[in-house]
């Protein structure tokens, strides 16, 4: 079983799929791994490591040759995959909505490919979920991207001058990155609130120490949809919650957005009006910019001044801390795939109910029901 590690030629991707842990460990199953040259050098990882780590590196021809499971962190692009095997997995964030043209060409060279990001959010999956390990650090450098754009001081400072204000951070969406920016803007000394459409959050957001902001008396504010995602909500909902916003954004020094729904354009939760009553100088940090962002006015990979105040759209955050969140996306693909490794068979094999949600083609066809519907 030959495991090859590409180098990512993404723009602006700066992570890597394995790491020289998660390359011993391989081997320790009974592997061969084989990376691309310079695979690592991004995320500070040098070709040495993964050699002492028992991995042979190399060019992509050479690394691809007789693969059986191509490692990514983004889907890698059809033509440049010469020589790829039949029935070789493709094991990466693959973007199957996004990309979906894409997803037909890995079914026309015979690959098995496998999108990470439809992990089933279920209690032996958590270990393999590439979107929770991912969003907590961008989580925590969203807040650190706020501070470092936003011209005052997170915490209250008592001086002999007086008295410098602590910020007032509020954050939208309380998933995995969510709460993490509350936790950060909480350390950095910051106030925080938070709100949510999902109701089952707001204990969540008391016990780091911020404010809840829901909306009250307005019938199916759960939110909650399969899996554990956020859904779409009631005209009705929406109309209660912008006015609640609205009075509660505009005395915001710093707003954080992170709402997402798989597979579909992000929600917008700031409007331009709403920008214009925050005060000038003050910072929104778009983690959904990506996906059309939260924020009207958002630029992906720009900072955007509008009425004064600046938004963020970094693209691709993960990427930014690309050291640690490698490591922990390579440890996401290594628990995936030795949870299935059959001893027997020298390979892994996977079940219906984890396989069934994240393969998109097999034997030369898209098979996923939700490309196919």
């Amino acid at each position: 079983m030959k495991i090859a590690v590409l180098k990512e030629a993404t723009a602006g991707e700066r992570r890597v799929s394995a790491t020289p842990e998660t390359v011993k460990k391989f081997i320790g199953l009974g592997a061969t791994v084989a990376v691309e040259t310079g695979a690592g050098e991004t995320a500070s990882i040098a070709d040495q490591g993964f050699a002492d780590a028992g991995a042979t590196i190399g060019g992509r021809s050479e690394v691809l040759a007789d693969a059986d499971i191509v490692l990514g962190v983004q889907g890698p692009d059809p033509d440049a995959l010469p020589g790829l095997k039949q029935g070789a997995w493709i094991v990466a964030g693959l973007n199957p909505f996004g990309e979906r043209a894409r997803v037909d060409r890995y079914a026309a060279l015979g690959a098995e490919a496998l999108a990470m990001e439809l992990m089933p959010r279920i209690t032996r999956a958590q270990s393999m979920d590439i979107l929770s390990s991912q969003s907590n650090l961008a989580g925590y450098k969203a807040v650190l991207d706020a501070a470092s754009e936003y011209g005052r001081a997170f915490p209250m400072m008592m001086t002999a001058a007086g008295t410098v204000s602590a910020a007032k951070v509020f954050v939208m969406g309380v998933g995995v990155a969510g709460l993490q920016a509350i936790a950060t803007a909480r350390r950095l000394g910051a106030q925080v609130s938070a709100t949510d459409v999902r109701a089952a959050t707001r204990e969540q957001i008391q016990s780091l120490g911020a404010k809840p902001i829901f909306v009250e008396n307005v019938k199916g504010i759960e939110g909650e949809g399969s899996g554990g995602y956020a859904t779409e909500m009631s005209d009705e909902y929406k109309a209660a919650q912008a006015e609640l916003v609205s009075s509660h954004i505009a005395k915001q020094d710093i707003v954080i957005t992170t709402a997402l729904i798989p597979g579909r354009p992000a929600p917008r939760l700031i409007s331009d009006a709403q920008i214009a009553s925050m005060k000038p100088g003050s910072v929104i940090v778009d983690l959904a910019v990506e996906a059309g962002g939260n924020v009207e006015g958002a630029v992906a990979g720009e900072v955007a001044i509008v009425h004064g105040v600046k938004i963020v759209g970094h693209r691709n955050v993960p990427s930014r801390l690309a050291a640690d969140t490698s490591a922990l996306f390579a440890r996401n693909l290594f628990n995936f795939l030795s949870a299935f490794w059959d001893k027997e068979a020298g390979k892994p094999v996977l079940d219906d109910e984890i396989g069934n949600a994240i393969r998109l083609t097999q034997g030369g066809k898209v098979v996923h029901e939700r490309l196919l519907g």
